[in-house]
């Protein structure tokens, strides 16, 4: 076997222990004679798994016993729509704070339930800052304050949790979530797909302050309704148990790596060693992100010129260096180093990207 370093944005590189523990309980879990994915999620065995990821998750985040975690189905995509359907009544209004694609999906996926406000929005600059905190044009009375901590396209990164008062703040945290410490105190919701920092795709989380839920006044389908999700312990209908098996085996992962505080540190060095190699490279490789707002998840890149993006990848490819193809709404190349990405990873990359530019400047 030849595993490369894979440095995809989502679905996302995996630990490989946490691989090989599916691998060698793939047939065979927990000595119930079939594999996970065929087990009821009603029977005890799984219930007792989906509870250990919960309070590892807890533990690891330090979750207020007076927050929901919900395990749900489907992506952030999903969640940015159900979640303005729960936290806002008909006629209400929210604000957005937009400094990416994900923050302009958020947006669309919330206008056909209320009033969308766009509070902030870094558009005119191409998406390559934040927003000062003083520009920001908040809604007197809305129902909550939306925004996208780490954006994944555009290599854009909150560094500091935003004051906006008693007004709930929303994050969809799917690319940094247990990158780093946080205060969950903070938000009225953090929510995210698993498939860049948590698991494999399929599988999503809320983490919603009790408050919140179930004083919408909607007519909504009873599947829509979180409350009922978290009233049935986010099996209110069947939810994907693969996924949620392989996210409780992740969180094992990152509690055995020291938590949230060594994934910090770790991605803090990781981060550094790849701007460094850019800022570096006399202007061969070039990140357009201000300084103050370049994300530790995701590094979007450019060579001189476009020409040579394809020999790059083949080149990259042949190197054992997997997924770094810039997204198709900027080009270029990105990579993503989430926490599984070890530092090796980030070494090997800098390594290929100075033999590249000497060989090609």
């Amino acid at each position: 076997m030849s595993r490369a370093f894979n440095f995809s944005a989502g679905p996302a590189t995996l630990p490989e222990p946490v691989l090989r523990q599916v691998q060698q309980e793939l047939l065979e879990w927990k000595g119930e004679r079939a594999s996970v994915m065929e087990v009821s999620h009603r029977g005890q065995a799984f219930i007792d798994c989906a509870a250990a990821a919960e309070r590892d998750l807890r533990d690891l985040m330090a979750i207020p016993d007076d927050y929901h975690v919900l395990f749900l189905q489907g992506g952030a995509t999903t969640l940015a729509a159900l979640l303005p359907l729960n936290l806002a009544g008909p006629g209400q209004s929210a604000d957005f704070v937009i400094t990416g694609h994900w923050g302009e999906k958020a947006l669309e996926n919330a206008r056909p339930s209320l009033h969308a406000h766009i509070a902030a929005s870094s558009h005119d600059g191409g998406y390559t800052s934040v927003p000062a905190r003083e520009s920001w044009r908040l809604t007197p009375g809305a129902a909550f304050v939306h925004y996208t901590p780490n954006e994944t396209i555009h290599g854009v990164e909150f560094h500091d949790i935003p004051d906006v008062g008693d007004v709930p703040l929303v994050a969809d945290v799917s690319s940094n979530i247990l990158s780093r410490p946080i205060d969950v105190r903070r938000f009225g919701v953090l929510y995210g797909g698993a498939q860049k920092n948590l698991g494999p795709a399929g599988l999503s989380l809320a983490i919603i302050r009790k408050d919140l839920l179930g004083r919408h006044g909607r007519d909504l389908p009873p599947i829509f309704d979180l409350a009922n999700q978290a009233n049935n312990d986010s099996m209110f209908n069947t939810p994907p148990t693969f996924a949620w098996y392989m996210l409780g085996l992740v969180l094992q992962w990152v509690r055995a790596e020291g938590g949230a505080a060594a994934m910090g540190e770790r991605n803090g060095r990781k981060a550094a060693l790849l701007y460094s190699a850019i800022d570096g490279s006399g202007g061969y490789y070039r990140n357009p992100v201000a300084p103050a707002a370049r994300s530790r998840m995701n590094v979007p890149f450019f060579l001189p010129d476009p020409a040579l993006d394809k020999p790059f990848l083949t080149e990259a490819v042949a190197a054992g260096l997997l997924g770094l193809k810039g997204h198709r709404a900027l080009g270029g190349m990105r990579a993503s180093i989430y926490n599984a990405m070890p530092e090796a990873g980030v070494q090997a990359l800098v390594d290929f990207m100075a033999d590249f530019s000497r060989r090609n400047g």
